[in-house]
C-alpha cells in the first residue's frame, strides 16, 4: 500500500451488527492533523495480540468468516452466535478502530516542547487504534526507542513486558514470594520467565504441550509442567511446594485450570501443616484470570480451604495502582532491555490487506506459541 500520500490513510475497523454479523474492513480516513501535544505516527509494526482478538472478532464463530472485496480493500465477514450477542450489546453498530500498540516514525509534531522533541525520531505507542497507516497521539504516550530499533522490535515494547512487569510487581506488592504461570511458552511467558531469573524469583511455569515445555527449559526455566500430562496435578503440586508459590496468573480464563492450581496450593501448604483444620490452611491463596484463551465458564471444586481467591487483573488497572512514578520506571526498564528481556519474535509480517485474509486468521487465531503475527500497516 502506498503511503507517500499522507492526506489519507487507511484504517483496519471490526463492526458488530444487530442482525449478528460481523464485518471487517479498511476504511480510508483522513490523516490527522496532531495537536499541540501530540505526535503523527507513521504506523510500521503493530502486533496481534490476544487482547486484539477479542475486540477483532468479538464473540464471532470463526468458522464463518467469508471474504469479498477486491485485495487492496477486502472485506471479512462471519456471525456471532444468537447466544453470545448480549455481551456484544455495548459495540452494535459501532465501527470500531483496532490494534493495542505498535511502533513508527514521528512524521509531524505538535507545538509542544515534548511533541517537537520526538519529531523524526521512532516511537512505541500504546494508545489503541494501531492497525491504521497514520496515527495522532498524545506525546506521553509514545516511548522514543534507541537509535538502531527497528519499529518491529519496538512493536511490542508496552502490553506484554508491562503486563509481565506488573505480575512480578503485583506478587511483591501482596506480599507473594512466587509466582505460578499459565500457557506459559507464549512471548509473554519468555518475558516473565527472564524476569524472573533476573530478579530472582521463583516461577512454576504451566504449558499444554512437550513442545512448549522445551522451549522453556531452552530457556533456563526450572518449573515446567504439562498440563496434558497424566501426572499434572503432582507434578505441580511438588513444584509449588518447592517454590512456596501463592500467587497465579491465569492466561487461559475457563475451564478447571484456575481450580487445580488453587488446590496444588493448598496441597503444598499442607505437607508443611502442624495441625488439623477443617478450613484449611490460613495462607491466602490467588489466582487471577487475566486472559480468555478458553471461552468456556471457569468450572472449580472446593477443596482448597477458606483462603483463596479468585479474580480478574488487567494491566491499566495495575498501572493506575502502583501511579505514574512506578510506572514510568517499570516503562525505562523496558526500553533499556528492549533487545534483550523485552525481545519479541514474530511468525510473520502482513500487511493490512492480508491480516483480513481468512488463510492467515486461520493461523494467527489459534493463539499459540508460534502463532504470533505483526502488521505493517505502511506496507
Amino acid at each position: 500500500m502506498n503511503t507517500s500520500k499522507t492526506d489519507t490513510g487507511l484504517q483496519l475497523r471490526t463492526l458488530v451488527k444487530r442482525n449478528g454479523e460481523i464485518e471487517l474492513s479498511l476504511v480510508e480516513i483522513p490523516t490527522p492533523q496532531p495537536k499541540d501535544d501530540e505526535v503523527l505516527i507513521r504506523v510500521e509494526a503493530s502486533p496481534i495480540n490476544p487482547s486484539d482478538q477479542g475486540l477483532l472478532f468479538g464473540a464471532a464463530d470463526l468458522s464463518t468468516l467469508k471474504a469479498s472485496g477486491s485485495a487492496d480493500r477486502p472485506v471479512l465477514t462471519g456471525r456471532i452466535p444468537e447466544a453470545a450477542m448480549k455481551a456484544m450489546a455495548g459495540r452494535l453498530d459501532e465501527s470500531m478502530p483496532a490494534g493495542n500498540e505498535g511502533a513508527g516514525t514521528v512524521i509531524a509534531a505538535g507545538a509542544s516542547p515534548a511533541a517537537q522533541a520526538l519529531l523524526g525520531r521512532k516511537v512505541a505507542a500504546f494508545g489503541g487504534a494501531m492497525y491504521t497507516q497514520f496515527r495522532a497521539i498524545k506525546a506521553d504516550q509514545c516511548l522514543a526507542l534507541p537509535e538502531g530499533t527497528t519499529a518491529a522490535e519496538g512493536a511490542s515494547c508496552f502490553v506484554n513486558p508491562l503486563t509481565a512487569l506488573g505480575m512480578v510487581e503485583t506478587m511483591k506488592l501482596e506480599g507473594h514470594k512466587a509466582l505460578i504461570h499459565t500457557a506459559a511458552a507464549s512471548n509473554l511467558g519468555q518475558m516473565l520467565n527472564k524476569i524472573c531469573q533476573k530478579d530472582g524469583v521463583e516461577l512454576v511455569n504451566i504449558v499444554r504441550g512437550e513442545k512448549q515445555a522445551q522451549v522453556l527449559r531452552d530457556l533456563g526455566a526450572r518449573h515446567v509442567c504439562n498440563s496434558s500430562s497424566e501426572h499434572f496435578q503432582a507434578e505441580l503440586t511438588d513444584a509449588v511446594a518447592a517454590t512456596g508459590a501463592t500467587l497465579a496468573f491465569d492466561a487461559t480464563g475457563g475451564g478447571k485450570l484456575a481450580g487445580q492450581i488453587l488446590m496444588a496450593m493448598e496441597a503444598a501448604l499442607n505437607r508443611n501443616a502442624k495441625e488439623y483444620s477443617r478450613y484449611g490452611s490460613t495462607t491466602h491463596k490467588q489466582v487471577y484470570l487475566y486472559g480468555n484463551l478458553d471461552t468456556s465458564p471457569t468450572t472449580f471444586t472446593r477443596g482448597f480451604g477458606m483462603a483463596w481467591g479468585i479474580g480478574g487483573w488487567l494491566l491499566w488497572p495495575f498501572l493506575h495502582r502502583v501511579g505514574p512514578v512506578a510506572a514510568q520506571k517499570l516503562r525505562e526498564r523496558v526500553i533499556a532491555e528492549l533487545k534483550t528481556t523485552f525481545a519479541s519474535s514474530y511468525t510473520r509480517e502482513v500487511s493490512l490487506a492480508q491480516a483480513l485474509d481468512p488463510a492467515q486468521v486461520a493461523v494467527y487465531a489459534q493463539r499459540s506459541t508460534a502463532a504470533k503475527y505483526l502488521i505493517n500497516p505502511s506496507a
